[in-house]
Parts: structure tokens; C-alpha cells; sequence
């Protein structure tokens, strides 16, 4: 375990260093120059053409005119010592602007995904419990459909729907539970509906399994089959989508904090592409491949606790 842990923490270094040089080429090589739209940000209008010397003064003033190269490496040393930069757009630390916007992002990720994972669970055993009845039918053209819808047009409907024509919920905003109920639901019904398909699946073919045939011989009651042998089993692949899933919840909510303005990472992230602060992009960047990594490390070490056979050395 200790050889596997070693390895799997060499391994999240390299993908770190590997993300930080992909994340900061991608974002130098975006068309238009950093240092005009910032001084559009910062002085001017969005509208307005800002002239050379505005441009050069901004360029200059923070260190957009030295080569690339020496920028990277400036801000990875920086990285390295715990320093994650400053923001020019917001004139602030960006280890400080962090910590004030990823809570929300996490509160919302974590709900999100919780919602996910117990709706997806029950609507997979009980499709499969039931299988080729119409509710199996049912359960599995609805799955299909979340499947197959676009996250900002789940978010579009369910406001429309919950918050214009029934007014049960705000329409966006940030405070008191009410206000992460539609964006918890419209970042959770892909994962959720993916989940559910996965589980339906695992568990027919767990409950086909020698083990669980010899539980059902033997007399034991359903509940305990379905608990202790075929479910226990049948989560494994559904622990792999969960990991990939919460990459993909991290993505997903920069498109659903702009629709329900929810001040987390992802508006964050926007505002600061919208304004070429390279930096904060960047660092903001490394933070979410650093969470999606931590949270993949930790999905690994949940397989041997539910499966002592699967072994790392």
C-alpha cells in the first residue's frame, strides 16, 4: 500500500506539471493580446479601442512584456512556494479570491453529487429489480433523455419551470437552501441519469454471480441478498463514474454558476478569461485538476474497501 501511495503521489506531481504547461501555452495562445484587454477591464470601456501607449504602460506595469518562458517559470516557482500569484483584474491575492469563491463551488459540487449518487443508486437497483416491466422501461427512457440533454438547457427549463411559471424556488442568487436547489439539480441530472444506467447494468450481471445464486439457495432473506452481496458488488464500476464525474461536475458548474449567478470558482474563472488575467486563470485551473486528482486518489483507495481481493502493490 505504502509503495502504491508513493507512486500515486509521483504520478499526481507529474500530471500537475504536465496540466500547468498545457493550461499556460492554451491560454497564451489565445488570440488577442493580454495586455489591451486588460487595459479595456481596468481603464476603458469594453467597447473602446485602448490606445498604444495605454497598452505598453499596462504591459510594462506587470511583466506581460517578458518572454513567455520566463513568465512560466516565474509563476511556477511561485506555485511551488505556495504563492499562487496576484490578481490583476480583482487587485488581490489569488490564494485569498480562491478561498472566498471555492466554498460555494464545493457546497455546490458536493450536494450536487450527493443527489447523484443516491438518486442514480435507487433508480438503477429498482430498474433492475424490475427488469423489461414498464417501469424498467420508463426509468431507462428517462435516463436517456438527462443522458442526452445539454446541462445549460436542463438549467434554462428547470428556472423556467420551478422558478418563472410555478415560483417555488428563486430564480438565481446565493444565501439559504432555496437557492441551491435548481443549480444542485441541473448540475446532478447527467451524472445522476449515467449513474442510474451503470448501476441497472452491474447489478443484472452481479445478480446473475455464482455468490448471489448460493445466497438465494441457501434461504436468506431478499433484503440481505440485495445488501450485503449484490449491491456491495455491483458498485464498483459505479465508483469509477463517480470519480470521472466529479471532473466533470467541476466543469459543468462554470456554465450553471453563470446561469444561477452562484459565486463560486466557475464565474470566477469566466470573469477572469473574460479579462485575460492570465494568472488567475491559470491558478485557478491547477486548483480544479489538483481537487479532480485528489478526489480520483481517493475513489482508488475506496476500492479495496469494498472489493479485498483488488490489490496495489
Amino acid at each position: 500500500m505504502h509503495h502504491y501511495i508513493i507512486k500515486r503521489t509521483a504520478y499526481l506531481i507529474l500530471t500537475l506539471l504536465i496540466a500547468s504547461m498545457f493550461t499556460f501555452v492554451v491560454v497564451n495562445a489565445t488570440p488577442g493580446e493580454p495586455a489591451e484587454v486588460l487595459a479595456r477591464h481596468l481603464y476603458l470601456g469594453l467597447e473602446e479601442v485602448a490606445p498604444p501607449e495605454l497598452i505598453a504602460e499596462v504591459s510594462g506595469r506587470y511583466n506581460l512584456d517578458r518572454p513567455l518562458l520566463e513568465q512560466y517559470l516565474d509563476w511556477m516557482g511561485g506555485v511551488l512556494h505556495g504563492d499562487l500569484g496576484y490578481s490583476i483584474l480583482f487587485n488581490k491575492p489569488v490564494d485569498k479570491l480562491l478561498m472566498l469563491y471555492l466554498p460555494p463551488t464545493l457546497l455546490l459540487t458536493t450536494v450536487s453529487m450527493t443527489f447523484a449518487v443516491i438518486s442514480g443508486l435507487f433508480l438503477g437497483i429498482y430498474s433492475a429489480l424490475h427488469q423489461n416491466k414498464l417501469r424498467d422501461h420508463f426509468i431507462r427512457i428517462v435516463t436517456i433523455f438527462f443522458v442526452s440533454m445539454p446541462g445549460f438547457w436542463v438549467a434554462v427549463m428547470l428556472m423556467l419551470v420551478f422558478s418563472i411559471w410555478l415560483r417555488l424556488t428563486p430564480v438565481a442568487g446565493y444565501g439559504g437552501p432555496q437557492f441551491i436547489v435548481l443549480p444542485a439539480i441541473a448540475l446532478g441530472l447527467h451524472t445522476m441519469a449515467s449513474i442510474a444506467r451503470i448501476m441497472r447494468t452491474s447489478m443484472l450481471d452481479t445478480m446473475e454471480k455464482p455468490f448471489v445464486v448460493f445466497a438465494k439457495a441457501k434461504g436468506l432473506p431478499a433484503r440481505a441478498v440485495l445488501l450485503s452481496h449484490a449491491c456491495k458488488n455491483a458498485l464498483l464500476p459505479v465508483l469509477t463514474v463517480v470519480g470521472m464525474s466529479f471532473g466533470a461536475l467541476l466543469a459543468g458548474s462554470v456554465v450553471i454558476e453563470t446561469i444561477f449567478a452562484w459565486p463560486g470558482i466557475g464565474s470566477l474563472l469566466m470573469k477572469a478569461i473574460s479579462a485575460r488575467d492570465l494568472v488567475l486563470i491559470e491558478s485557478t485551473i491547477m486548483v480544479i485538476v489538483l481537487l479532480f486528482l485528489l478526489v480520483n486518489f481517493a475513489i482508488d483507495l475506496l476500492y479495496r474497501a469494498l472489493d479485498p481481493r483488488i490489490t496495489y502493490e
